[in-house]
C-alpha cells in the first residue's frame, strides 16, 4: 500500500520542532533586508535563497547553525517578527499542520535594542492572526542558548511564567550540545517547572546519550529534541520508552548537521519499531528545504512505512503537543476520523481502519 505525497498533505499533522529563524520564506529574507539596509551575502533573490538552504556544504551542526546569521539579521525588528510568525503558520496551514509550536530565543533578536517582551509579543500576534485567518493553532516555546549565559536562560524561563497564558506553551534549551552541558542551565527549569510549563530540551543531536540523560534527569524534559543517538544507550531507551517521553525526530536536518550519515541509517525506524513515541517535524523549513508532508514521504520511502504506521506517528504528534488535556482529546477524536477517511479514500481497496493499532 503506497503511501503518495499528496496523500500525506491530505493528512492532519503536528510540527512540534519548528524553528522561526531557520523557518523563514526565503523571499521574505531578501525583501525584509532590502527594506532595513542590511547586507547579505548575494545579489539577487535567486542567489540569496541557494545560500539559505543547508546542503552538502554543511558538514556539521556548526555549519549548519552558521546560515542562521543571516536570517537573524533580519529579524530584529517587531514588524518583521510579527510577519514571519504569520506566514510561517500560513505556510503550516498549507501542509495541513493543525497544530505548529513555534520556537526561538528571543535573545538572538536583540541587537536593534528591542527588549524581552517586545521580541515575544509581536510573534505571539504573528501567531494569532494565522490562527483567526487558517483555523490552526500554535503555540511558542522559548529556547535558552547553551552556549550563551545561564542566566540569559534563567531571563527567558521568567519571560516563559510572563506569558505562559498568553501563547507560551514551553520551554527548551537549543544550541551547540558538546562542551555546553544542560545541567548548567538547571535553574531555568527548576523555574518553568515550578510553575507548570512544559519542557523539551534539545539532546542527542550533537553529543550522546549522556545529553539526553541530562535532560531528562537535570531539565525534567518532557519531551526530547531530536533524540537521535538515544539507541546509543539500551538502558536509557527504555527508560524513555517505559515513560512514553516523545522524541521530535527532524530526519532531513539530521543527515544536513550529519548527526547521521545517511537517511537509510538514521535510527528513526528501529524507535519506531521498539514502541518508542516518535513525532516528525521539520526543524527549519527553510534551511533544510522541507515540509513535513516531506518529512513523512522521506520516512515511507526510507523506511517503507504502511499507512498503519504513518497513522501512529501522524497520532504520536497529536498526543505529543503541549496542549490542554480537553483540547488535545477534541482533536484526537477529529483526527482519528479524519486520517481514516483519507486512507480509505485513497486506498479503497486495502485500507482498514479496524487494522491499525494506536
Amino acid at each position: 500500500m503506497t503511501v503518495t505525497l499528496e496523500t500525506l498533505r491530505r493528512l492532519p499533522k503536528t510540527d512540534l520542532h519548528l524553528h522561526l529563524d531557520g523557518s523563514l520564506r526565503p523571499r521574505t529574507v531578501w525583501e525584509l533586508a532590502r527594506e532595513q539596509g542590511v547586507k547579505v551575502p548575494a545579489k539577487t533573490a535567486g542567489a540569496l535563497a541557494k545560500k539559505l538552504r543547508a546542503g552538502e556544504r554543511t558538514r556539521s551542526l556548526a555549519d549548519y547553525l552558521r546560515i542562521f546569521d543571516i536570517t537573524l539579521s533580519v529579524l530584529q525588528e517587531k514588524e518583521a517578527l510579527r510577519r514571519v510568525a504569520y506566514e510561517l503558520a500560513e505556510d503550516c496551514a498549507r501542509e495541513n499542520v493543525r497544530h505548529a509550536e513555534v520556537r526561538y530565543s528571543p535573545i538572538l533578536h536583540q541587537k536593534g535594542g528591542l527588549d524581552l517582551p517586545s521580541i515575544l509579543e509581536p510573534v505571539i500576534q504573528g501567531l494569532k492572526e494565522a490562527e483567526r485567518d487558517f483555523g490552526l493553532s500554535t503555540g511558542v516555546i522559548l529556547c535558552g542558548m547553551r552556549n550563551i549565559s545561564p542566566k540569559r536562560s534563567v531571563e527567558l524561563a521568567e519571560l516563559a511564567v510572563a506569558y505562559r497564558k498568553k501563547g507560551v506553551v514551553g520551554f527548551d534549551l537549543a544550541g551547540e550540545e558538546k562542551e555546553f552541558p544542560a545541567k548548567h542551565h538547571r535553574e531555568a527549569f527548576e523555574i518553568v517547572l515550578s510553575h507548570n510549563i512544559n519542557s523539551t530540551v534539545h539532546a542527542g543531536e550533537g553529543f550522546g546519550p549522556p545529553s539526553i540523560a541530562q535532560a531528562l534527569h537535570y531539565c525534567g524534559a518532557h519531551r526530547i529534541g531530536h533524540g537521535t543517538r538515544l539507541h546509543e544507550d539500551a538502558e536509557l531507551l527504555q527508560y524513555v520508552l517505559d515513560h512514553r517521553i516523545p522524541l521530535e525526530v527532524c530526519l532531513t536536518s539530521n543527515v544536513q548537521t550529519r548527526t547521521v550519515p545517511s537517511l537509510p541509517r538514521h535510527p528513526f525506524k528501529k524507535y519506531l519499531d521498539a514502541g518508542v513515541r516518535v513525532t516528525l517535524n521539520t526543524d527549519n523549513t527553510m534551511v533544510s528545504n522541507t515540509t513535513v508532508s516531506k518529512e513523512y514521504a522521506r520516512a515511507v520511502r526510507t523506511f517503507g512505512l504502511s499507512p498503519y504506521q504513518v497513522k501512529r506517528i501522524v497520532i504520536s504528534g497529536f498526543k505529543s503537543a503541549f496542549l490542554p488535556y480537553a483540547q488535545k482529546a477534541r482533536l484526537l477524536r477529529q483526527v482519528i476520523v479524519e486520517i481514516d477517511n483519507v486512507f480509505m479514500e485513497a486506498l479503497p481497496d486495502s485500507y482498514d481502519r479496524a487494522a491499525s493499532v494506536l
